[in-house]
């Protein structure tokens, strides 16, 4: 094996071996990292009106902590009132729910040959179970991934993290550019500038999308009247980052809180818009308008790569998923297309021809 090859290898081993060793502590870096990547654009053109980078970094992270805490106090007491209050009546919906299915039960089961095993006969403990097994889960990612020390350090840490990072963002970069291997430098580079985009093309533009839809579905269903339709739109929002799951907790939820609680079918029907137009802003304005089409992540390969990094790193994988993917997928195609120009792929009297993009 060529001594270079080995020692890329070598290095990626071990700055595996450190990040999963040190994954109980790296929350708060992280966290900053990403927030710092988000805010940079912003110093960027700052810099580009006349203003030091120490100027841009103190206006930027001033601003941002204003609208957050401004954001926080308008939106937590109204937030903390509904999950409170879900807590309290989940057991009432639970018991309603299983009532009302009950009989659609007793049908199917009726139609059914008999069996040794036949359908459960109770919904409501079975719906126990089913609540207790996902309270149970909750507790473990609270107790694991959130521990009460990991959200004080990512409370007060972040912060700092983030703000040394954008002061420093050009002066790293470019003391990281100083050490790429001469000879593969401009390659290097430009898979870097093709990373950059789709991480900005695919990250910031979802968290954008996010936003917006968790603006659309808290507010729409706080306006219709649905109990609990704030923790609901907002929480939907937040997971609009895995593909299709945002908007199947949005409808499902929305769906039966909306039939326990309302008696007409007008608010249902409202309920049902509200997700329907969320749906068409979605896919065929924000998504299209702030994601694009050519960010070169696939929702399957997201998706895949949400589950796999928070299956090896617990919450400090799902941060890091995303930019590991994009990264992931543009070597992908750069060996494609290096495979695909080479003699492997054309044979060896093949006359050598420019490879052209695979995806």
């Amino acid at each position: 094996m060529d001594r270079r090859v080995r020692f890329w290898l070598i290095g990626i081993a071990i700055f595996v071996v450190a990040l999963y060793l040190l994954r109980g502590i790296l929350l708060p870096f992280v966290a900053g990292m990403a927030l710092a990547y988000f805010l940079d654009p912003v110093c960027d053109w700052l810099e580009r009106r006349g203003l030091s980078r120490s100027w841009a970094t103190a206006i930027v992270a001033f601003c941002f902590l204003l609208v957050l805490a401004t954001v926080l106090l308008i939106v937590i007491p109204p937030l903390q009132r509904q999950i409170v209050a879900l807590a309290t009546e989940l057991p009432n919906y639970i018991r309603e729910l299983a009532e009302r299915l009950q009989p659609f039960l007793d049908r199917i089961r009726d139609r059914l040959p008999s069996s040794d095993t036949p359908l459960p006969s109770n919904v409501g403990e079975q719906a126990g179970a089913v609540i207790g097994w996902v309270v149970g889960a909750l507790g473990n990612v609270l107790s694991g991934g959130l521990a009460f020390f990991n959200l004080i350090s990512l409370l007060v840490i972040t912060p700092i993290v983030a703000i040394y990072l954008l002061r420093d963002w050009d002066r790293l970069t470019q003391r990281l550019d100083a050490w790429l291997p001469r000879d593969q430098a401009d390659t290097i580079r430009a898979q870097l500038r093709e990373v950059d985009r789709t991480l900005a093309g695919f990250a910031r533009g979802q968290a954008t999308v996010c936003l917006c839809l968790a603006t659309i579905y808290g507010g729409g269903f706080s306006l219709v009247g649905l109990d609990f339709g704030l923790a609901l739109g907002l929480f939907a929002g937040v997971l609009s980052f895995i593909p299709f799951v945002g908007s199947g907790v949005a409808f499902i939820g929305s769906v039966i809180l909306a039939l326990l609680q309302f008696p007409d079918w007008t608010h249902i029907l409202l309920v049902v818009a509200v997700c329907v137009v969320g749906q068409v802003l979605e896919g065929y304005v924000l998504t299209p308008k702030l994601v694009g089409d050519r960010v070169g992540l696939h929702p399957v390969w997201v998706i895949f790569a949400l589950l796999a990094g928070g299956a090896l790193f617990g919450f400090v994988g799902v941060l890091i998923a995303l930019p590991v993917a994009a990264v992931c997928g543009v070597l992908a195609r750069f060996a494609l297309l290096q495979y695909l120009g080479s003699s492997y792929y054309r044979g060896r009297h093949a006359p050598p021809t420019a490879p052209s993009d695979p995806v």
